[in-house]
């Protein structure tokens, strides 16, 4: 509604000052929204962050330890011990709660270590092989669950900036200045009033004076 659109009345007034509490109140509560939303997501980053380094750190390890195993044992025995290994790799989706919000993230239960082949054919690089790669997949399975996270907190943060700047750049200056423009009116239609009332009543003095 357009300041030209609006009737300069007392009972428009009220609703205009209840509709800009009311904003004030929502834009401050969605700026600590928004700062917590911040510091959440930092932190998370920082997670990340470490997780990558050690990602990186056991990648350092694991493959180097995998071309150990191919020259130790061979591409064509290390390809029939594979064959014969089935790990029960499981994934589900778990909420976790987040600056009071309730976000999906995943939960990966990594195979538990052991001896999938028997000792006859157990070799000590393979063997290292599969210890290695498994860690590693604990870590990359960590990882997808904390990146939902980070996704979800990151488009939040943008849907609450969005309503923040939207409050102080249109909702607010907006209300301020419906409000002054009623207030102005009936402050001008008072002083006429109070002018008028003047004037009448200099009026009748003149006609009772002999």
């Amino acid at each position: 509604m357009s300041v030209q659109n609006i009737a300069p009345t007392k009972s428009n007034l009220i609703r205009e000052k209840e509709r800009l509490s009311l904003a004030l109140e929502g834009y401050d509560l969605l700026e600590r929204k928004r700062e917590i939303l911040v510091m959440e997501l930092m932190k998370r980053v920082d997670e990340v962050k470490i997780l990558e380094r050690e990602i990186e750190k056991r990648c350092s390890t694991a493959y180097p330890a995998m071309r150990r195993m191919l020259l130790s044992v061979g591409r064509e025995r290390a390809m029939k011990l594979g064959d014969g290994i089935d790990l029960d790799f499981q994934a589900h989706e778990r909420r976790v709660v987040v600056a009071g919000m309730s976000v999906p993230s995943l939960e990966a239960q990594v195979p538990p270590r052991k001896l999938p082949y028997s000792f006859v054919n157990s070799f000590a690089d393979s063997d290292r092989t599969m210890l290695e790669f498994l860690e590693l997949l604990a870590l990359i399975a960590a990882m997808a669950g904390l990146r939902s996270v980070v996704w979800r907190l990151a488009k939040e943060l943008k849907k609450t900036q969005r309503r923040v700047n939207a409050l102080e750049k249109m909702v607010i200056p907006e209300s301020k200045a419906r409000r002054h423009f009623i207030e102005a009116a009936l402050e001008e239609r008072e002083r006429e009033f109070l002018f008028t009332g003047k004037l009448l009543k200099a009026r009748r003095l003149r006609k009772d004076e002999p």
